[in-house]
């Protein structure tokens, strides 16, 4: 019996759960692909380091002896950035592998000529791990991609970001402390830029773009901002208002002419994002047909990432056929800035056009539920 053979490119965090589920699952993967599954080559940067965990496939460093195994069926990439990944899969794909992956700021950049690389070649490209982890995300928009049109997405999508600031509203920390602690659990890196920052809860917002429009707004026309500017007396004036402070990603269609948004916005308890705490990433997406519905899990570890690889990795068995969502949009324009703040008092005053709350002066936007409610 001939057996589905896996390249894994990356045996860090993620890719070693990958390597790990693969073999303790390897009973449910036999009964779908009706052979064994896997993983043949391990291609790292360092060999030394991985030695002594890689002694059942090929351990490389170097891409050539990778894909010289023969009849490689998937390549799973589970490392950062666009480079060498994305020559990695352009070569991947050149071989005739499936390709599934986890690295959102490749698929956010590079994605199109992927997929267009893929579809020539008549091979998939799938990478529901990029986004909101073990959330079925990307899988659930694509079934609703048939007849449905996505109207709008509100999204918590970093869980490091969600985290600080759940660690701040129930503890009263201040951001650094909370940080610390994100460091210490392993959710954030000795530097957090990346999470706490937006960049990478931006990238997961392009890649969802791309998903429902087929295009990507100018990356400089995207309000982004990230949660450092948050302060305890910010977390604890909006908590004196029932409110909580949330980093939210925000994709919204008016009528073809789409607004996209990462930052730091004001929830009341009613908003369907308040409750979402802890790592946990959520996603509310709103469909013509279909309303509303919320997606939430585990956003950040090895497991629930991991999960969504092997998942995707299952799914290569059924025939897909891709959906052409071309729309008639055009992204607007970069909204003015608005200051982050302190809350004391709590009002609500119209500033550029939108809700916002205000005091001495400086402001946080309400998100489009708070709105409503401060509009009634």
């Amino acid at each position: 019996m001939t057996a589905v053979k896996i390249g894994l490119i990356g045996y860090g965090t993620v890719g070693s759960a990958v390597g790990r589920t693969i073999r303790s699952h390897q009973e449910n993967l036999q009964a779908i692909f009706g052979k064994e599954v896997h993983v043949a080559g391990v291609l790292v940067r360092e060999k030394q380091k991985y030695a002594q965990q890689v002694t059942d496939a090929l351990l490389t460093d170097d891409a050539a002896e990778l894909f010289s195994i023969s009849d490689l069926d998937v390549i799973i990439e589970a490392s950062v950035g666009i480079e060498p990944a994305f020559s990695y899969l352009t070569e991947a794909i050149q071989h005739g592998c499936h390709i599934i992956t986890a690295n959102k700021e490749l698929i956010a950049s590079r994605g199109a000529e992927l997929k267009q690389l893929a579809k020539d070649k008549g091979v998939r490209l799938e990478y529901e791990a990029a986004v909101a982890g073990g959330v079925p995300v990307i899988g659930t928009l694509k079934q609703l991609l048939h007849i449905n049109h996505v109207v709008k997405v509100e999204a918590i999508l970093n869980g490091t970001s969600n985290f600080i600031l759940t660690e701040m509203y129930d503890k009263g920390l201040p951001f650094g402390e909370a940080l610390r602690l994100a460091q210490e659990a392993g959710f954030a890196e000795a530097d957090p830029a990346n999470d706490v920052d937006g960049w990478d809860a931006f990238y997961k917002l392009m890649v969802l773009s791309d998903l429902l429009f087929e295009a990507q707004p100018d990356w400089e026309k995207v309000t982004r901002r990230g949660i450092r500017s948050v302060s305890s007396q910010d977390i604890r004036a909006a908590a004196e208002q029932g409110w909580k402070i949330k980093h939210v990603a925000m994709l919204e269609n008016a009528g073809g002419e789409v607004t996209a948004s990462v930052e730091p916005v004001i929830l009341t308890a009613g908003h369907p994002l308040y409750s979402v705490d802890g790592v946990d990433n959520a996603v509310c997406v709103e469909g013509d047909l279909v309303g509303k519905l919320k997606l939430q899990g585990p956003g950040a570890g090895a497991l629930p990432t991991a999960s969504a690889i092997v998942e995707d990795l299952a799914n290569l068995v059924h025939q897909r056929k891709e959906i052409n969502v071309k729309r008639e949009i055009k992204f607007t324009e970069k909204r003015e800035a608005v200051p982050f703040v302190h809350l004391p008092s709590g009002e609500t005053v119209l500033l550029h056009g939108e809700n916002v709350v205000a005091s001495d002066g400086r402001y946080y936007r309400l998100a489009a539920r708070a709105q409503a409610k401060a509009e009634a």
